[in-house]
């Protein structure tokens, strides 16, 4: 005789920390942020402040938020301490890395930016615009280059977002750090040579008006072709480097 599988039946506990989880993992409560009051959570979730307080003890204890006393709970950080990670220490501290960072940016944001184009949302396509001009504003401001490189990724990551995949999402913010060393590199190192700073904001300006023109196979392209042309940049720049040196030795007689 089988035995009936005993199944615990969801209480209203576990439907408020579902549906508080649904919230993270769709990009509305982002890590860090504070979560909304008790009164506020209770009438946008419609359950009783017992039932959101036991839902919100399950998801400190699952390690989803934290509370602090005396300033609330806040969402916790999921994506774990990239700096501490042996692995990813060793891609940051290896050069060659970088052109592998290349490429998986290419693979996830020209996904992302035609998904962006095919599901993003009215306001989604706001909230690209006003990443965009921020970047587009900071052109005409003396920015340190790493604030700078914060505001290209901030764009990209708006882009992603807009996708409406969660895991690519996800994805992205996990390789934060290490994105923000190839974003880095391209200000750093384009950006002050005015014939490749032309070339990245036209590349943004149609990566840009791809997305939020609803243009998906176009909004793919132009982010692959966006990030493919900043890697043969900096390789052309490193070969050019490269040259200088050689030809530095030779006028010196070490060859």
């Amino acid at each position: 005789m089988q035995k009936a599988a005993l199944t615990r039946q969801p209480q209203v506990a576990d439907v408020v920390s579902e549906r508080i989880e649904r919230l993270i993992v769709d990009g509305v409560l982002k890590t860090g942020q504070l979560l909304p009051s008790e009164r506020r959570l209770t009438e946008k979730l419609g359950v009783s402040r017992t039932a959101l307080r036991e839902g919100l003890m399950l998801l400190r204890a699952r390690g989803i938020i934290h509370t602090e006393q005396g300033r609330g709970s806040f969402v916790a950080d999921l994506s774990g301490h990239a700096g501490v990670s042996p692995l990813m220490h060793l891609f940051s501290s290896q050069p060659r890395t970088l052109y592998d960072l290349f490429e998986v940016r290419s693979v996830l944001e020209g996904e992302s930016a035609r998904l962006a184009a095919l599901r993003g949302t009215d306001a989604d396509f706001v909230l690209i615009t006003r990443s965009y001009q921020a970047l587009l504003d900071a052109h005409s401001r003396s920015l340190e280059a790493c604030e700078h490189a914060r505001l290209d990724h901030a764009f990209h990551l708006a882009i992603c977002e807009a996708s409406h995949n969660p895991v690519l999402v996800q994805t992205l913010r996990s390789l934060t750090d290490l994105l923000l060393n190839t974003v880095f590199a391209s200000v750093n190192n384009l950006y002050h040579r005015e014939p490749q700073k032309r070339q990245i904001d036209r590349q943004h300006a149609r990566l840009y008006n791809a997305v939020t023109g609803r243009l998906p196979e176009q909004a793919r392209k132009a982010a692959i072709a966006h990030i493919q042309s900043i890697s043969e940049n900096l390789k052309e720049i490193e070969n050019e480097e490269q040259r200088l040196v050689r030809a530095t030795l030779r006028l010196e007689g070490w060859t």
